[in-house]
């Protein structure tokens, strides 16, 4: 007990170096549900995941992952079932930054989709990955 009481500045500054190491993990939404972009290629490889720019038609046709699907975030509900019939396939949710997309996971994941996943900072990330781009 000596030892806590004595050293009690070390173990604050660990405990804190422990909590800013993990920050970003955290605040990107880490782990569930969201993947990086080497991961989205390598889902859409392997799996023949689906992928769908929930941003709106203007943001879509001024550039979107190659073969993204454009489904509005309003219309997901709606359309995400015509689209991806097979609830086993994997479905992979673009959008501008990875904000909408992180939101449209949870909507996905009801619907019955347990394989969503949300590409971590958006068509940004794609874009600075050196991924193609496709133009509508």
């Amino acid at each position: 007990m000596d030892f806590f009481i004595n050293n009690w500045t070390l173990i604050a500054i660990a405990v804190g170096s422990g909590a800013m190491l993990m920050w970003p993990s955290i605040a990107s939404g880490g782990g569930a549900g969201s993947l990086d972009p080497t991961g989205v290629v390598q889902l859409m490889n392997r799996e023949k995941a689906v992928v769908i720019d929930v941003c709106q038609p203007a943001e879509y046709a001024a550039g979107h992952v190659v073969g993204a699907r454009n489904v509005p975030m309003a219309e997901l509900n709606a359309r995400l079932p015509e689209m991806v019939k097979n609830k086993a396939t994997p479905v992979i949710l673009v959008c501008a930054s990875g904000m909408r997309s992180r939101g449209a996971v949870a909507i996905v994941r009801k619907l019955g989709y347990e394989k969503a996943h949300s590409l971590a900072g958006g068509m940004g990330a794609w874009r600075a990955a050196s991924l193609p781009v496709e133009k509508a």
